[in-house]
């Protein structure tokens, strides 16, 4: 189970109709159902990774400390197994930044699970493309940016909480990685 972080985990910022991460750890908001959620996931078997894009550390507009306490809040509420940040911006071309699948393929490798037998969770285009990259089945969290919209994701919903209900709930075929 691949969960982007800001706008699917938490809060994101929306300026323009363009999400943004929070800027400061006071800011760093779980969202509604979040939390049950990752928990109900992780007690049903499933390896829960976050992968998120951080371009903020590489600009300079936010460091890596703040990100690091964010993830740590994560892992103290035993929500998830682990998490892959990239920290690069479109202009360095790596291979972990999506919509490029590097740090699922990666994560994946690691923890031994199929990541075409997986579920990616995002709510950016770059997000279902990373995921669609890597063969996993693709949720769309449809959050109404005023941005380009992902092509063809597997299914559409509206949080994190709502996926979780339909793999968790068996309204899809049993497809997601377990530990």
């Amino acid at each position: 189970m691949f969960l982007d972080r800001d706008g699917v985990i938490n809060r994101a910022f929306v300026r323009d109709g363009k999400p943004y991460p929070p800027s400061k750890l006071e800011e760093f908001e779980l969202l509604p159902g979040v939390v049950q959620t990752m928990r109900e996931l992780r007690e049903a078997g499933f390896v829960v990774i976050v992968v998120t894009n951080q371009p903020d550390v590489a600009t300079g507009k936010q460091t890596r400390e703040v990100v690091e306490t964010m993830h740590d809040r994560l892992r103290a509420l035993d929500l998830c197994d682990a998490v892959k940040v990239c920290y690069h911006t479109d202009a360095d071309a790596c291979e972990c930044r999506k919509p490029k699948a590097g740090m699922l393929l990666e994560a994946a490798e690691e923890w031994q699970v199929d990541a075409g037998a997986s579920f990616m969770v995002g709510d950016r285009w770059r997000d279902v493309a990373a995921g669609k990259a890597a063969g996993c089945y693709t949720f769309f969290v449809d959050c109404q940016y005023g941005e380009e919209q992902p092509e063809s994701p597997d299914a559409v919903v509206g949080s994190l909480e709502e996926a979780g209900g339909l793999i968790l709930g068996g309204r899809l075929a049993r497809r997601g990685s377990q530990r």
